[in-house]
């Protein structure tokens, strides 16, 4: 459970390298909100940001989904287009039914810690 909503973390998925080719989205708003989140790469490590830990949240609040999300640095070069990317991944996910609210959080900072072993993998980093 989140500190903050219904499910902190995604619905097991492996991890792709690029773009996906074809989506199908679940039932439920959240899992499809986790899905489409899945589908969001970082464009300078090329890994989702699910994979990368960036995704702290995703929550229901009034008919919107709300996903409190993170940067690996507050200078980073994606800061205005990656939160863009996952509003508008979760918007086409959920074909129009009900808002999407991205917020970008600090707290608690991001480190390489928090990313799934395979992300860790592939950017070369040793399993924990």
């Amino acid at each position: 459970m989140s500190r903050l909503g219904r499910r902190a973390t995604p619905p097991a998925a492996p991890l792709t390298i690029g773009p996906t080719r074809v989506r199908l989205t679940p039932d439920d708003p959240l899992d499809a909100a986790w899905s489409a989140l899945g589908s969001v790469y970082d464009p300078e490590l090329c890994i989702d940001v699910v994979s990368l830990g960036l995704v702290y949240d995703v929550r229901e609040e009034a008919g919107t989904v709300v996903i409190e999300m993170t940067l690996t640095t507050p200078g980073c070069p994606a800061s205005e287009s990656l939160p863009e990317m996952a509003r508008a991944a979760v918007a086409d996910a959920l074909h129009g039914g009900g808002g999407v609210d991205v917020r970008v959080v600090w707290d608690p900072p991001w480190s390489p810690a928090m990313m799934c072993d395979a992300a860790a993998g592939v950017l070369g980093f040793r399993s924990r």
